[in-house]
């Protein structure tokens, strides 16, 4: 059960970073909402996730599943530019959070 929560906080983490990017310095009040809403959400699942996971690990993992997914969405919305190191690099930040689950 902590995997999933701390998994799905991750990708809470990816939804916060976006709509920060698109709050617009918080001048745009729906993506300013989500934020708020995704951050508090996704912060309470990591906390929860951390009674039973060691803290390194949760976060580690948190922060490479946010990261991946808000870089992935960046590039597949055009926002910022695919290149094949880039994918490559984000396939390495995956492949090492799989492998902290996995050595758990």
């Amino acid at each position: 059960m902590y995997w999933l929560v701390l998994v799905l906080s991750g990708v809470l983490e990816a939804v916060w970073a976006t709509a920060l990017g698109r709050s617009e310095g918080f001048t745009r009040l729906v993506p300013s909402v989500v934020f708020v809403v995704a951050l508090a959400a996704s912060m309470g699942g990591l906390a929860y996730a951390m009674r039973g996971l060691p803290i390194g690990t949760a976060y580690a993992v948190w922060v490479g599943i946010g990261a991946a997914l808000t870089a992935g969405y960046a590039m597949w919305s055009g926002q910022e530019p695919v290149s094949v190191v880039r994918v490559l690099l984000l396939a390495g930040v995956v492949g090492c959070v799989i492998g902290l689950k996995v050595t758990h």
